[in-house]
């Protein structure tokens, strides 16, 4: 290792000593020798599952964009973050920044509302625990409110942020779900209010919630 790096071997050592202590990497007692510890298994598990949903859902992006004509985007948990990892812009005159790796509050997107009604237990009430920004006037900063709100969430299957981050901008997402009925993120129409309102139409409903069928099907959703 010091050669591979360039660097003195007790400074590998000390590197290798620290990596022990944390947890990635195991020392044999019998042969003194090195290898990975659990938390590298871990961590190349999380990005395999990151990677293996957002390959899920791009196939199924281009289609929707057809149908609807406005700009899909896809996300994930990382990192404890909802974290767009797909992007693809509509036919519509008016770009969205929203970019892959941009990351969204939970209580004022639809991804993040998504995350919170459908992802990992525990995740509402450690959201709602923090300070909850108010980007607009629409905001719902209010812990009580957003509790109500990811409950009609659930209900509903599909979530919707009109003007909570942005006045004139709206998305409308749903769940994609593993071959374990387990969330593994969502995806979502974006455009301006006008053509996304806060009441999307049936039509629209439709249409994601396909979308998002689809992908969860590439991940083994209702394989019996």
């Amino acid at each position: 290792m010091a050669r591979e790096l360039g660097i003195s071997k007790p400074r590998a050592h000390r590197h290798l000593r620290a990596l022990v202590q944390r947890g990635y990497a195991r020392q044999d007692a019998a042969t003194d020798g090195y290898e990975i510890g659990v938390k590298v298994l871990a961590l190349g598990e999380a990005v395999r599952d990151r990677f293996d949903a957002a390959a899920a859902v791009r196939p199924v992006m281009g289609p929707l964009r057809e149908a609807t004509g406005l700009a899909v985007t896809a996300s994930v948990l990382t990192e404890g973050q909802v974290t767009v990892v797909e992007m693809l812009q509509g036919k519509t005159l008016i770009e969205f920044g929203i970019r892959p790796g941009s990351q969204l509050d939970f209580h004022a997107s639809a991804h993040g509302l998504i995350a919170l009604a459908f992802g990992p237990p525990g995740l509402l009430d450690e959201v709602l625990a923090r300070p909850l920004t108010a980007w607009t006037a629409h905001t719902i900063t209010d812990p009580d409110a957003v509790r109500r709100h990811v409950e009609t969430v659930r209900r509903q299957g599909w979530a919707t942020a009109a003007d909570a981050v942005q006045i004139g901008v709206n998305a409308l997402a749903a769940p994609v779900f593993d071959h374990r009925g387990d969330w593994r993120g969502a995806i979502a129409l974006v455009g301006a209010s006008q053509f996304i309102p806060d009441t999307p139409s049936e039509e629209q409903v439709a249409h994601v919630r396909s979308a998002a069928a689809a992908a969860s099907r590439r991940l083994g959703w209702g394989v019996v």
